[in-house]
């Protein structure tokens, strides 16, 4: 039985979720993972950094890969080529993420599939920033 049952599924994870890794995170202000993350944090989140070419990002300190990262995560977003997505989900798997988010234009139908066949919900080739907007503003 779902907790909220008058929200569907993204909704609930939006509104149930408190701490999202994003993997791929730029510190660049003008990219959209940057961007998009700035949204997420200014909206309560708590964003943890994922790309090992950077030391920090939005004020967190940023970590080399998922399998670094201490605290428990409820979302992995993913800001990576398809080509990366696989080893992601891999390590999302390993550390029974409960949700793997990939942005828009990142699909990856088989990592996507392993993700399921794990537990994982699973919502690809959508903007968590658009998603959100559409249903908490």
């Amino acid at each position: 039985m779902s907790i909220l049952p008058q929200l569907g599924p993204v909704a609930e994870l939006l509104k149930r979720a408190k701490t999202i890794a994003v993997v791929g995170i730029s510190n660049d202000p003008l990219r959209p993972s940057n961007g998009v993350s700035a949204y997420m944090q200014s909206q309560g989140y708590r964003i943890i950094p994922v790309n090992p070419r950077i030391e920090s990002c939005l004020g967190e300190k940023a970590y080399a890969s998922l399998l670094d990262v201490p605290q428990k995560i409820d979302i992995v977003n993913i800001f990576r080529r398809p080509e990366f997505v696989e080893e992601v989900v891999d390590q999302a798997i390993r550390l029974k993420v409960p949700a793997i988010w990939m942005q828009e234009g990142v699909i990856h139908e088989k990592a996507a599939e392993k993700a399921r066949k794990a537990g994982i919900f699973v919502v690809m080739d959508r903007c968590i920033l658009q998603e959100h907007r559409a249903r908490f503003s």
